[in-house]
């Protein structure tokens, strides 16, 4: 009914679209909608989806998370809706199994990612989008966190628990962030034990002591020594802000007749060193090259302001492991493909999968 009523107003994603026609759809396509407004004096069984069914709606939708067919912004706003649409049938079922603890896992991570993509988009309405699902991120996290609870045995947690709880710290870095849901100190007498023992939530936590004491140094290189993908998607947009704390430190507390080598500042702030000198440049700050062509910054500058644009602008974290990583990743999706398997919106452990390939590259040898 929802299908046919949506061919005839000409509401179809692209997505749903048989044949790329507005006012057509099939089973297989269309998807239900999020509906703000539902009267429960005339709800039906068959407009409520069944776990099953949800599962492999979820599936559908996280295969679509890496489309190149069209832009991410209009992926994402149709991936977005629709799996608040899923959220909302598990609510009104009041559904809380392990199954629905999966599922919002990689609801959380889809909202993680998207805010690490949306990022690199450029519109009108990418401010617009980043603030709705850094909205729906919060209540999916808050929702996750009750599975959790409603599903908790003595001293046994999930898998990826201890992670998904350090999410919620470093999402705090962000002062946009600070003034949604419960503060931290509040939230922390909440957090079980053996949770606030783990490594994921220690790193969190030393995380946040760095950002707010300003241990710039110690921030950047811990992020890039321990955090992971979906840690650093978090992290990212507080790196810019504590490099600039840091060119500031090194202007303003240097030696005016020593120049500070730019080369020293890549290695301190994981940059590029060409990203070093326009980062300098977008803070009001010139570098100057001696006779033998290495670069440098003056200190003691009193044009220091924030880059123009505030920090939005993008500079990697130049680091070998998160390179290497990538390089696992990109094999095990190889495989997956090769195979048929499904490829599904989950984190890849990568030294077990260093060890597998490791393994099989030293059977080879032996073999030659």
């Amino acid at each position: 009914e929802e299908r046919e009523k949506r061919e005839r107003l000409r509401d179809l994603a692209v997505f749903e679209r048989l044949y790329g026609n507005p006012r057509q759809s099939s089973p297989n396509l269309a998807v239900k909608k999020f509906c703000r407004t539902i009267s429960v004096k005339t709800l039906q069984d068959s407009d409520v989806r069944p776990l099953s069914v949800l599962e492999d709606t979820l599936n559908y939708l996280c295969n679509l998370l890496d489309s190149t067919e069209h832009s991410f912004e209009v992926v994402h706003d149709f991936i977005f809706d629709r799996m608040r649409s899923i959220r909302q049938d598990l609510s009104m079922q009041n559904i809380s199994c392990s199954r629905v603890v999966s599922m919002y896992e990689r609801m959380v991570k889809f909202h993680i990612i998207s805010q690490h993509k949306l990022r690199r988009c450029s519109g009108s309405n990418i401010s617009s989008l980043s603030y709705l699902n850094m909205e729906q991120l919060m209540k999916a996290l808050a929702t996750l966190y009750n599975l959790y609870e409603a599903n908790r045995t003595s001293e046994s947690i999930f898998e990826n628990e201890a992670e998904f709880f350090s999410f919620y710290v470093l999402l705090h870095l962000d002062s946009k962030t600070q003034g949604t849901g419960e503060t931290l100190s509040l939230w922390f007498r909440h957090v079980p034990s053996h949770i606030m023992k783990s490594i994921e939530m220690y790193f969190a936590r030393k995380i946040l002591r760095y950002f707010k004491l300003g241990f710039y140094k110690n921030f950047i290189h811990t992020t890039e020594s321990e955090a992971s993908y979906l840690q650093y998607c978090i992290i990212e947009p507080s790196i810019n802000e504590v490099r600039a704390l840091a060119i500031s430190c090194v202007n303003y507390g240097g030696y005016k007749p020593q120049p500070f080598p730019l080369l020293a500042l890549s290695k301190l702030l994981m940059m590029k060193e060409c990203d070093v000198e326009s980062f300098c440049n977008d803070s009001g700050l010139q570098t100057s090259v001696d006779e033998e062509g290495n670069n440098f910054l003056p200190t003691k500058q009193t044009t220091l302001i924030h880059p123009k644009g505030g920090l939005h602008k993008y500079y990697p974290l130049e680091s070998e492991r998160f390179e290497r990583n990538c390089e696992f990743y990109m094999m095990t999706y190889v495989e997956c493909l090769t195979y048929g398997e499904g490829v599904l919106l989950v984190d890849f452990k990568s030294d077990l999968l260093r060890t597998r390939y490791g393994s099989i590259m030293w059977n080879y040898d032996l073999r030659k």
